[in-house]
């Protein structure tokens, strides 16, 4: 197998086979790596934030039951494949904005469970959707390195909370580099919306020292995010991850305050 690359809507994707594993493949657009996918194997999962995310899932309700998902952002379709394999009979909507993208990687990687796509802004799709309607929603949605305004603001946040049944969950992949100002935000501003919020992630990123990934869970209902279980996973993973819960949160945030659009 040799790489693959082309033009999509914003950008060009290059789809590269891992000469370690038979069926792996990383998705990269404009040379920034989106995802791994490994078509044999949905369980195995190559990026550490994808792990944690995946940890999100494993807690979102009973071992093995399925679940009604919204993913907006579709990359490679790693976590639709995880969520199918892991939770059989499960509901999956993905809303992607670049279609072109979305249809290279349905035909290069082919997607073997039932899911919805949406070509969309992934804002529209939640204000569109009906009251309590999901019991897990996940944000990856990334233009360039960043996240969009208009799906980190308290205003969008309250919008997928509406959407989520009563304790529903919701996950977001941030990425950030020192002093995580970013992330310490978004972490104020999920807070403004959700009853319960928790930070994911490898204790050295959480404390500021490096570039990386960190990911938020947050719960409609007080007490709605299963810390000891999140933790539980999390810690068993290599590098092991941290959950910033509670107290230990007020101190992550350090005095950072919630984004609201029209400030």
């Amino acid at each position: 197998m040799h790489p693959l690359t082309m033009p999509v809507d914003l950008g060009e994707a290059e789809f590269v086979p891992d000469p370690r594993r038979r069926a792996g493949w990383t998705l990269l657009v404009d040379g920034v790596a989106q995802s791994y996918v490994d078509l044999d194997d949905p369980g195995h999962l190559e990026f550490e934030y994808m792990r944690r995310v995946a940890a999100v899932v494993a807690v979102a309700g009973p071992a093995g039951a399925p679940l009604r998902v919204l993913h907006l952002g579709g990359g490679g379709l790693t976590l639709p494949r995880y969520v199918a394999a892991t939770r059989p009979g499960s509901t999956q909507r993905v809303v992607e904005r670049d279609g072109t993208l979305l249809e290279a990687v349905r035909r290069i990687l082919p997607l073997a469970a039932e899911v919805e796509f949406r070509v969309a802004d992934a804002r529209e799709v939640v204000e569109s959707s009906a009251d309590g309607w999901y019991d897990l929603v996940v944000a990856d949605v990334y233009r360039g390195a960043q996240m969009p305004a208009s799906v980190s603001s308290v205003e969008f946040a309250r919008q997928v909370a509406r959407v989520l049944r009563p304790g529903g969950l919701y996950a977001v992949n941030v990425t950030d580099l020192p002093p995580l100002l970013f992330s310490r935000r978004q972490a104020a501003t999920l807070r403004a919306a959700f009853a319960d919020v928790c930070v994911v992630g490898e204790p050295g990123m959480l404390r500021g020292r490096r570039f990386g990934n960190v990911v938020f869970a947050a719960s409609t209902a007080p007490g709605g995010v299963p810390v000891g279980r999140l933790a539980a996973r999390v810690v068993r993973d290599r590098p092991a991850g941290r959950v910033v819960h509670g107290d230990r949160l007020d101190m992550f945030v350090s005095g950072a305050q919630p984004w609201h659009e029209q400030t």
